[in-house]
């Protein structure tokens, strides 16, 4: 039998262990996340440094301005979605349902890390500051586009591919020449963000029918939801590809660079092999270990055929 105080629904993947409130902050936005989304936001950096000069002041700052901003937009949707996720035997548990954290507070740690990205904006330079507003405002409305669309996972893949963009941008103050080259990245980030969160969400198709969320496995079902999840990773190697041909044309072939492509086009496929019509136990895996996986690879190869 367990102990008296224990969770009557188990603990969600990726938290961390403890009642401390470090613990509690960094499960409220799911702090291992981060390592979804940043390693592409310095591939912005990587690929910026072609055509400008990278101070490690403009990194430290590129890092703060994430880390924020994902804070921000991840506190914001856990504040929207308090009523729903209180109803999901899956999230009960989370910090704001089971009053671990209150509305209050989640809120005044929402402000406090909005404010601290519209600072690291404002230290990078003047374009990333006037970009900072709309970019928190469209991962702020993320938040609500479940509940009236089946596209919200490519919504948050925009959110998700904002990251290169300000990255890029941080270090070069302009847009990119050739200028094709922020929107391939963005929408590489696009569809990989997409792509893993359609995956993601197959766990509450039953949940999200029955309280009328339009996630696009509630709307499409599991086979259709999955094929569209392999296109967008399809997608998505092509678009990466578009990327390092860029950076080949600017100074070298990128013999690395490709490589890279091609090791995340295998660490995908992997990555839906273990996720098929009669089997999601894996999901976890597919979902996390995976993922984080693939944009730290993909960067590490980028960043060795630039400083080699």
């Amino acid at each position: 039998m367990g102990a008296a105080n224990e969770p009557l629904t188990p603990r969600e993947g990726q938290t961390m262990a403890g009642a401390s409130r470090l613990a509690v902050y960094a499960n409220f936005v799911r702090l291992p996340h981060t390592v979804f989304a940043l390693p592409f936001a310095l591939v912005g950096v990587v690929l910026a440094s072609y055509v400008a000069t990278v101070r490690w002041e403009t990194v430290a700052w590129v890092v703060l301005a994430f880390t924020a901003a994902r804070f921000a937009a991840m506190g914001f949707n856990r504040i929207v979605d308090r009523a729903i996720d209180a109803r999901n035997p899956r999230t009960a548990m989370r910090e704001l349902p089971s009053g671990k954290l209150s509305v209050t507070e989640a809120s005044v740690a929402v402000g406090v890390a909005a404010a601290v990205f519209m600072v690291a904006a404002w230290r990078l330079n003047p374009l990333c500051l006037a970009l900072a507003p709309f970019a928190l405002g469209w991962v702020f409305i993320y938040s609500y586009t479940k509940r009236f669309t089946r596209w919200s996972h490519l919504v948050l893949g925009v959110g998700m591919g904002i990251a290169p963009a300000g990255g890029y941008l941080a270090v070069t103050g302009r847009w990119s020449d050739p200028w094709w080259v922020i929107p391939a990245l963005v929408a590489a980030v696009m569809t990989w963000g997409a792509g893993f969160d359609i995956l993601y969400a197959l766990q509450d198709i039953a949940f999200d029918r029955k309280h009328r969320l339009y996630s696009l496995p509630a709307t499409v079902g599991l086979r259709s939801a999955l094929r569209v999840s392999r296109a967008m990773h399809a997608v998505t190697v092509g678009l990466l590809a578009i990327v390092v041909s860029a950076a080949a044309g600017i100074t070298h072939p990128g013999k690395l660079s490709w490589l890279g492509v091609g090791v995340v086009a295998l660490l995908l496929a992997y990555e839906h092999s273990l996720v098929t019509e009669e089997d999601q136990s894996r999901l976890d895996a597919a979902f996390f270990t995976m993922n984080g996986v693939i944009s730290i690879v993909f960067f590490v190869f980028m960043l060795i055929d630039r400083v080699y």
